[in-house]
């Protein structure tokens, strides 16, 4: 019953995390059209949530700073990986092809996430997550509609498979993180890690941050820059990084990876209730495959979970720990 309650917790986190995550093309899409960067919004995003974070980070750390500094390699990586390297491959990915194809070479991560505990943990797919990882990626396909895209870059295809690696780097580091290592602190360790490298890039010429501060268009009404701002670093990075690192803790990275899925789908939605972007029927028969593939998923681990050898304490499975 506790694994169940555990697992439903992680399930709920994972959605929110999912959800929120979908808001950001939103909030970025008007900051960019305004004039902004990429960079210069994953920097303001990450940056500000982690000035947001600092407070309940510090307070969880009180009486346990040896826990930070036992941990400053995964913070570091998690941070340049999973939030920096993530954002900035997708974004540039975007600059080169079409969206719908540089979001599929992101979500390859999750097929990174498979392979990597695969072969580096031994913790061998069951025939039904391949199941669920096969349909999850076929309802993919369908939900991007790739049928109208454009051409194929090499430079955005190099971008795309950065964000790739990072977006796997998120799962996989969130989920072997140190259980003692509390999740407010990865997260808002791992935003200011990557608003710091991202800030250095751009001093020494290596990255664009462009900024302008005016009125811009969002939601068909005109609003301050400040508006947007606030939903990427508190909804967008706040909510969904905290969200998302407690659910992957308590499903694993792969189940979480899966679930991440969604984000895809609350995209579209999302497009659909703010700039009345309907969704083709085939990128509804697309979602209903992607849910199906995380049951699988969900099945597949569940029955990999369960008691039915002598557990080997070198390498537990990961539901219990992780997003």
């Amino acid at each position: 019953m506790a694994y169940g309650r555990a697992t439903g917790v992680g399930l709920g986190l994972a959605v929110v995390s999912s959800l929120t995550f979908a808001t950001s093309g939103t909030f970025a899409r008007s900051l960019i059209d305004a004039g902004w960067s990429a960079e210069a919004a994953v920097v303001v995003r990450v940056g500000l949530a982690a000035l947001v974070l600092a407070v309940p980070a510090v307070w969880s750390l009180r009486g346990k700073w040896s826990v930070l500094r036992r941990n400053l390699r995964t913070l570091g990586l998690f941070g340049l990986l999973g939030v920096a390297g993530a954002q900035v491959g997708f974004f540039n990915a975007v600059r080169y092809l079409p969206i719908g194809v540089a979001l599929l070479l992101e979500f390859f991560g999750i097929v990174l996430v498979v392979g990597w505990m695969w072969v580096v943990h031994r913790q061998r797919p069951s025939r039904l997550t391949l199941a669920g990882a096969v349909g999850a990626i076929i309802g993919l396909l369908f939900v991007l509609d790739l049928s109208g895209s454009g051409g194929f870059h090499p430079v955005g295809a190099v971008w795309g498979l950065v964000a790739a690696v990072g977006l796997a780097g998120y799962f996989v580091l969130s989920g072997r993180s140190d259980p003692a290592l509390p999740p407010v602190v990865l997260a808002t360790a791992g935003m200011a890690v990557g608003a710091v490298a991202l800030v250095l890039c751009g001093l020494i010429g290596l990255l664009p941050l462009r900024a302008s501060f005016g009125d811009v268009e969002f939601a068909s009404h005109v609003v301050s820059w400040l508006v947007p701002v606030a939903g990427l670093s508190l909804v967008a990075a706040v909510v969904a990084y905290v969200t998302g690192i407690g659910g992957a803790r308590m499903l694993g990275p792969r189940l979480a990876s899966f679930v991440g899925l969604t984000e895809v789908v609350f995209a579209f939605l999302i497009a659909w209730l703010v700039v009345h972007e309907v969704p083709t029927m085939m990128q509804l028969v697309g979602g209903a495959l992607i849910v199906l593939g995380v049951a699988l998923v969900r099945l597949g681990e569940t029955r990999a979970d369960a008691p039915s050898a002598p557990a080997t304490p070198a390498e537990p499975v990961l539901a219990a720990d992780e997003r």
